[in-house]
């Protein structure tokens, strides 16, 4: 019988280019006198543009210019940067993780290793069990779901839960509070799934097709996967407009339109700046499955203005009106789906099997609805943001904040703030937050002394 022989095919093969030709990453706090200068050369790849946005939103940074070209097989981006208090970046361990993730050693798993705030797991979090969940919101919705966990004993080590459209897409990192490990114990799933989906189809009686839980063990990009289940829910065929007097000139602007010498189907957005506003735009392009090859992006007081050249990853530019008004909807979705305003909580209290459950009861039992929320906890301390309205989805009176700060401000410590439009916030001098949009997972960046080695 004769032999027959098979071509060989290194595995390394995919690789050979970018080790040919490494990524190359710069930080210049020279040649701006407000910002810092993030420049990126690198092989082009699929997704390379969100991994390298990931990176400077998850630390948090805010992009105040960006000049994006991708055309070809190189990846070439300037980024304008500031801290969150409109300053250079000068932090050395900050500096250092940008240069090691998206220079030569760390770009080729850039993916694998997004920034640890936002990656379970990756620190002193141990093994954990993923939840999420979707579902129509209500309120109350939050305390039910975390009183289910307290009384299994599966202690809550981080979360990040969005409403949007009356839904709500929540992702629970949790573990068992005797071994500190994921939970996996068949009939122990088991229960906790029926007895969430339970919770979830509630008094409206949801069915599986808008209620639903599901379990893994591992860890993702929160703020990607949370924007990928409100996809996949098709929360923008009804997207929101803001309905307050004082939020009317935040409504984004965006169209659609063709350009005929390049081939590009050219997206124009012109909205309220806000911190991770490029990040959510691109999440949301490349997840239907969009690249851009150049874009320019631009923030001036208040105001943002991006503009993106795609094309489908197919080759193909969005010819059809149906096309452009879905992409339209959904952009609209992705910048809506992180606003808000009003009052936050942010509280920090020894971490606990319970807190969780004990905090949202409180909320609840004055008459509060949580629209977003965030929980982490770094060694014995849980560190939690919710930003609450009253049940109807009007402003809180202030009596009622200062009754939850004489309930639970003697057990952990509390503050609260006011969440206003960014054209107020820049009057007050607060230039280069993003504005008075708030973003629930403030305190990663603000740990980044104990997460970094």
């Amino acid at each position: 019988m004769a032999k027959v022989y098979w071509p060989y095919f290194d595995p390394e093969y995919e690789n050979l280019s970018t080790r040919i030709n490494p990524p190359s990453v710069s930080i210049d706090n020279t040649s701006c006198k407000e910002c810092t200068l993030v420049k990126v050369d690198s092989m082009n790849k699929p997704g390379i543009l969100l991994e390298v946005v990931q990176v400077l939103t998850d630390l948090d940074l805010t992009i105040t210019k960006a000049y994006i070209s991708s055309d070809g097989g190189w990846f070439m981006d300037v980024f304008h940067v500031t801290d969150q208090q409109g300053n250079k970046v000068t932090d050395s361990k900050t500096i250092d993780y940008i240069e090691k993730v998206l220079g030569p050693k760390g770009h080729a798993s850039a993916s694998q290793n997004a920034w640890p705030g936002k990656r379970v797991g990756v620190h002193s979090l141990g093994d954990h069990t993923s939840i999420e969940i979707i579902a129509r919101d209500r309120p109350g919705l939050l305390s039910e779901v975390s009183a289910v966990l307290a009384d299994l004993n599966i202690n809550v080590v981080a979360a990040e839960a969005w409403t949007h459209n009356r839904r709500i897409a929540c992702v629970l990192y949790v573990n068992d509070n005797a071994t500190s490990r994921a939970v996996d114990d068949p009939d122990r799933l088991s229960a906790m799934e029926e007895q969430l989906n339970n919770v979830l189809r509630g008094c409206e009686h949801e069915d599986e097709k808008f209620a639903r839980t599901s379990l893994s063990i591992g860890s993702t990009h929160v703020d990607r996967r949370l924007h990928q289940m409100f996809f996949a829910d098709k929360d923008y065929e009804a997207v929101t407009k803001l309905d307050d007097s004082a939020s009317r000139g935040l409504e984004p602007k965006i169209t659609v339109e063709h350009c005929e010498e390049k081939g590009y189907s050219v997206i124009n957005v012109s909205c309220e700046d806000r911190p991770k506003l490029m990040f959510d735009i691109v999440c949301t392009l490349t997840d239907m499955q969009y690249i851009v090859f150049h874009a320019t992006i631009s923030s001036s007081g208040s105001h943002a203005s991006q503009e993106y050249f795609i094309r489908h990853k197919d080759g193909c530019t969005l010819d059809t009106e149906g096309e452009k008004e879905r992409v339209v909807k959904c952009l609209e979705a992705a910048i809506h789906r992180r606003v808000s305003e009003g009052w936050s909580l942010e509280l920090c209290a020894k971490d606990r099997v319970g807190l969780l459950s004990e905090v949202t009861r409180i909320l609840r039992e004055h008459g509060l609805s949580v629209s977003r929320a965030g929980v982490t906890t770094v060694g014995e301390q849980a560190v939690n943001v919710f930003y609450v309205k009253d049940a109807s989805g009007n402003p809180v009176d202030v009596k009622t904040i200062e009754a939850l700060r004489g309930e639970i401000g003697h057990s952990m410590m509390i503050d609260f703030k006011n969440k206003v439009p960014s054209r107020k916030w820049k009057e007050e001098g607060q230039a280069g937050t993003g504005g008075g949009w708030a973003k629930t997972t403030f305190f990663f960046g603000n740990l980044l002394e104990k997460l970094l080695p």
